[in-house]
């Protein structure tokens, strides 16, 4: 195994609940993955300060629960899926709100990160100016 081999192994087993590789401390990398996905959820609880709200004391843990196995996307694009994968019944109305508000400002599909949705609104409007312009 190369080191970028057991670097990789390593950085599955703190971020994404990949198995601890040979010659590391388990307990040592399991308590460093427990202390990531809590600092994961504090990111996230900034970038969706409502959602998080939602949950009360139940936050991080409930979080960390969800964020167990999946890698890191950025806490806005964390926050949607884990908002989405909740469901809106489980959120309160300024949740609801929020993630309403993120729907109306990105473009987002689930697989890519999302892109705001007035830099496609300014990309339209420069076009429409140029193709306007050659017609005069």
């Amino acid at each position: 195994m190369t080191l970028a081999d057991r670097q990789r192994a390593l950085v599955d087993a703190l971020v994404a609940g990949g198995a601890v590789p040979p010659g590391f401390d388990a307990a040592g990398v399991r308590a460093a993955a427990v202390a990531l996905r809590r600092k994961r959820a504090g990111e996230v609880a900034r970038t969706w300060p409502f959602l998080a709200a939602s949950y009360g004391d139940r936050w991080h843990r409930t979080f960390a629960d969800w964020a167990s196995g999946r890698p890191p996307q950025g806490s806005l694009r964390d926050g949607w899926d884990f908002a989405r994968c909740a469901g809106p019944a489980t959120l309160t109305p300024l949740a609801r709100e929020e993630l309403a508000g993120r729907e109306a400002a990105f473009r987002y599909d689930g697989a890519a990160a999302p892109v705001p949705r007035r830099r496609l609104a300014a990309r339209l409007r420069l076009l429409l100016s140029r193709h306007g312009s050659r017609s005069t």
